[in-house]
């Protein structure tokens, strides 16, 4: 979607939180994207994410503010709650809000083609039912 993104994320017990890993993934992301719109001249838009940094993150050295702070997590119990999050994430980007692709497993950002088709581009994703 153009303003915001859906994952589901297998997290076994580990020392950093799941706070501090999505925080992590979120700066890489935030590097990559900022890089991406440089190699564009994307000047305009550059300069309006080096307008929100905060005052006290300029100190710091921050130079462009990507993301919002926050992300809402939900824990997922049961294969009936994972269906139902995988049915709604897949079926977001072609709701008539959004209307992104004809269907799921032709958008290009989903796991729909994954799951529907036995089809990734991503390495790193795996059924969930294989974890």
């Amino acid at each position: 979607m153009p303003n915001h993104c859906h994952f589901i994320v297998f997290y076994p017990e580990q020392e950093q939180t799941l706070n501090k890993l999505i925080g992590n993934g979120k700066r890489f992301l935030a590097y990559e994207i900022v890089e991406r719109l440089k190699q564009q001249r994307a000047e305009k838009l550059l300069n309006i994410l080096e307008m929100d940094v905060k005052p006290s993150d300029k100190k710091k050295g921050k130079l462009h503010e990507v993301f919002r702070y926050s992300f809402d997590a939900k824990l997922i119990y049961n294969n009936k709650m994972m269906t139902e999050k995988l049915i709604y994430i897949h079926n977001n980007p072609i709701s008539k809000k959004w209307n992104l692709a004809e269907d799921a497993v032709s958008y290009l950002h989903s796991s729909a083609a994954f799951y529907a088709i036995g089809i990734t581009k991503h390495r790193w994703l795996k059924h969930y039912k294989d974890i």
